[in-house]
């Protein structure tokens, strides 16, 4: 990095030591970085990541110069470099760390992957207005989420619409219809041999050749969007849940057996508890599947509002900003639902050997 000093940081523009403040952040920047490098524990990190900090900082000031942003130089790069390989350091030294009390290995364990993407929004960043990529191909993050911020409302009712009735309703009916249905076939062996084949038939069909279906059985409005939700969560539901309702031991059914225990009992009592590891499993599965299947059916029809209408539209204006600001609602909106439903899951499967600590 201490070439950054020497080299042009863009063609026809002021070199590093004639910019002070940028100069000082950069210097302070590179001896923090050479100073994590020298150590090989966890101090490397106390230094690392200030370093990253700094340098990065150093380098999103110079993109404020006209004559850097889209023709950035040799300098600039090597300063995006060296906060890449700071970061770096900062999270294979606390991804390493092992055997720490137990909430400073959870805030270790929250700040590796945090870290992790900080640095890939940067060098996404840095990227994009340091080589003057056109917004119609990839517009930077950070004008992505000034529009995400100024588009508020119109994505407030795009969630609603898409997520909370097409999704929601749709995974609601789906995943208990699923799970219904799968305790039948596990009481009844012929519906057990007579769905899983037709499971294995739906899953392999395509989205785009159902949407259209299910946009002409049930019209343009939501619930031709939890049609297709329904579809895409039930077989999931239906095939983990079996293999879980089949997962309790023979001991453990003996003993049911023994203590004359009529089959309401043995389901609410061993299998449906034995099954509760794989029903989340498929929850988790469908809390993807159901938002992914409710945005592409929206691009076969819908009124004027949803994510999937959004995105279809924007993108024939050319608007790429806003077709990334939906995305980011999209991906902000699954991660919550997967959150909340490994959180519910934590709090029924305590149990489980897998986490038992």
């Amino acid at each position: 990095m201490a070439f950054a000093f020497l080299l042009p940081s863009a063609p026809n523009a002021l070199p590093l030591l004639a910019r002070p403040y940028i100069s000082a952040i950069s210097a302070a920047a590179c001896l923090l970085c050479l100073l994590a490098a020298w150590l090989a524990d966890l101090r490397a990190t106390v230094a690392g990541f200030p370093a990253s900090v700094l340098a990065a900082v150093a380098s999103l000031l110079l993109l404020d110069d006209p004559m850097v942003a889209g023709s950035a130089g040799a300098g600039f790069w090597l300063i995006v470099i060296a906060c890449w390989l700071s970061a770096g350091l900062c999270v294979a030294t606390l991804a390493d760390l092992r055997q720490l009390p137990r909430k400073r290995q959870r805030a270790v364990d929250l700040l590796v992957p945090l870290l992790f993407g900080a640095t890939v929004f940067y060098l996404w960043e840095v990227g994009v207005r340091g080589l003057g990529v056109p917004p119609v191909l990839l517009p930077a993050p950070s004008a992505a989420a000034a529009r995400f911020a100024s588009s508020l409302p119109t994505l407030g009712t795009d969630f609603v619409q898409t997520f909370v009735r097409g999704v929601l309703i749709g995974y609601a009916i789906g995943c208990g219809a699923g799970l219904l249905v799968a305790i039948l076939a596990h009481r009844y062996q012929f519906l057990s041999r007579g769905l899983l084949p037709l499971g294995n038939f739906f899953a392999a069909l395509p989205l785009v050749g159902i949407a259209p279906i299910m946009v002409m059985w049930f019209g343009f409005d939501w619930p031709s969007k939890a049609a297709v939700v329904v579809l895409v969560t039930f077989f999931p539901m239906l095939v983990n849940a079996i293999a879980g309702l089949s997962a309790s031991g023979h001991i453990e059914r003996d003993l049911m057996r023994s203590y004359a225990a009529s089959h309401r009992q043995s389901l609410t009592k061993l299998q449906l508890p034995a099954a509760l590891p794989f029903i989340f499993n498929a929850l988790k599965i469908n809390a993807t599947l159901a938002l992914i299947g409710a945005i592409v059916a929206e691009f076969f029809g819908t009124p004027t509002q949803g994510i999937g209408f959004r995105i279809s539209t924007e993108a024939g204006r050319m608007a790429i900003d806003m077709v990334w600001a939906e995305i980011a609602l999209a991906a902000l909106a699954g991660m919550a639902f997967y959150g909340l439903v490994t959180l519910a899951e934590r709090a029924t499967t305590f149990w489980h050997p897998s986490y038992r600590t």
